[in-house]
């Protein structure tokens, strides 16, 4: 009956259901005009500077080498909360005063990383100097006994980005996209390829060059991400964008990879419309809609491209889960590693910023349970795109 109910409201018109939604949309762009920022690095530098910066690098080693010395690299220590300032208006920003890590080229703890940065880094130079892009896949396959392992190279790619104060997309090293998008959405590629998110039921893959898409048309009211897979693809089955049109659904598909994120931030930056996360009341789903809000400190040197400070928690709310009173059976025990991510989590900086969130943070530490938004079927087979969501959209229920 609610079901029948709900349905009756969004079909007896669009205006009234996101009233609230367009109302927060104002609220939004109040909060940011005016507003200044100060990127960490350049956006737009030129690729003559960057092959300056990785000549600079080499000259260094040179140097070192025509002293007989041993060639140290320094890189930003990027796994230390010591080096990040917060920013309520940008997020987790790497401070200009961060220590550094050196890798020696003369001890055998680190001579192989350093082989592998060098490596690496004249892999750069020549896809700099060349106009031409290579994906960090490409680049481990360029060496693989060197580097030993993808992760490796990704983390190196990261390295040298934060080193030399440039964006990894002006490295033209592209990583290999993992998000998927859907709903009221079309732009062009950087190659001149249409891509019309609202053509199937099936989603289309978030572009591995997201600062190449350009002339986005959308009369989208909101961006909602979601955490999982399975609840995108369950959302997507349900035609949830055209029952509830115009918006946009995106999935990074658990912790969201750097094309995600810079996806997100890109709709942001163009359409300027409420962002909500959808994600599990637990703590990993509430550590992954941080990501997307406040970024991360192992990414905290590119901040400005990744974070969106404006996302809002939709759900899964641990407080819904006593107010909808979903079945105990639905419920799971918070394990000793869940408690401890939490009791992390709530020593955070942004917290203070958001007594709301800790709020519901400390519930979950007192419960001491979790959820996965899939617990909201035991309520009802079509709960959470029949009820739940339309409910949260229309009358406000989000954090």
């Amino acid at each position: 009956m609610l079901g029948k109910q709900i349905s009756c409201t969004m079909e007896s018109g669009s205006t009234q259901f996101f009233f609230l939604i367009d109302k927060l949309r104002i609220q939004l762009l109040n909060s940011i005009e005016g507003a200044t920022e100060k990127d960490y690095f350049q956006e737009e530098i030129s690729p003559r500077e960057i092959l300056s910066r990785i000549e600079s690098v080499i000259l260094r080693i040179v140097e070192s080498l025509s002293k007989n010395e041993a060639p140290v690299l320094e890189l930003p220590n990027r796994s230390s909360w010591s080096n990040v300032d917060f920013d309520s208006g940008v997020g987790l920003q790497m401070s200009s005063g961060h220590s550094v890590t050196t890798v020696k080229s003369n001890c055998p703890a680190s001579v192989t990383k350093f082989a592998q940065i060098l490596k690496i880094l004249s892999v750069i130079y020549r896809l700099v100097q060349s106009n031409s892009y290579a994906t960090k896949r490409d680049v481990y396959y360029n060496n693989t006994q060197l580097f030993g392992s993808q992760r490796s190279v990704d983390t190196i790619v990261d390295d040298i980005s934060c080193m030399l104060k440039v964006s990894r997309r002006a490295l033209h090293v592209m990583a290999t996209s993992k998000g998927l998008i859907a709903g009221d959405l079309c732009y062009l590629e950087e190659d001149g390829t249409r891509i019309d998110c609202r053509s199937s039921s099936a989603a289309v893959s978030v572009s591995s060059n997201v600062s190449g898409i350009r002339n986005i048309v959308s009369s989208a009211k909101f961006v909602m991400i979601v955490e999982k897979d399975a609840t995108f693809q369950r959302l997507l089955n349900d035609d949830f964008c055209r029952k509830l049109s115009p918006c946009i659904m995106i999935t990074g598909k658990g912790v969201p990879d750097v094309n995600s994120r810079l996806m997100v931030k890109k709709l942001w930056d163009t359409l300027q419309i409420p962002i909500f996360a959808l994600v599990d009341a637990d703590p990993h789903g509430f550590e992954i809609m941080c990501i997307y809000k406040y970024g991360s400190v192992a990414m905290s040197f590119e901040a400005h491209s990744l974070t969106v400070p404006s996302v809002m928690w939709l759900g899964l709310l641990p407080s819904d889960l006593q107010r909808l009173m979903v079945p105990k059976r639905s419920l799971l025990p918070l394990t000793r590693r869940d408690e401890n991510k939490l009791n992390s989590l709530l020593k955070r900086p942004y917290f203070a910023s958001q007594p709301q969130w800790q709020k519901e943070m400390e519930l979950m530490q007192q419960s001491k349970v979790k959820a996965e938004i899939q617990s909201l079927a035991d309520i009802a087979p079509d709960f959470l795109t029949s009820i739940y969501l339309p409910n949260k959209l229309r009358f406000g229920g989000w954090l």
